[in-house]
């Protein structure tokens, strides 16, 4: 298992979380998505490391940004 920890930009309600936690969800090997409204905190665990740009992908699908780290 793996933990990867982004910042996720744009988000203003709760819909916004479940689109996030929806878009990565879907990615493969993801097995648990945390995003917190507050801070734009995001935690992925997963089987094996998802590249950042997978990431960046599901995230701007969803409508948001991933902040540059």
């Amino acid at each position: 298992m793996t933990t990867a920890t982004y910042t996720v930009t744009g988000m203003t309600c709760e819909h916004c979380v479940r689109s996030v936690s929806e878009e990565l969800g879907a990615l493969p090997g993801v097995t648990g998505v945390e995003v917190d409204l507050a801070s734009g905190g995001l935690t992925l665990t997963s089987q094996a490391p998802v590249p950042d740009a997978d990431v960046r992908a599901a995230v701007e699908e969803a409508g948001y940004e991933v902040a540059p780290s």
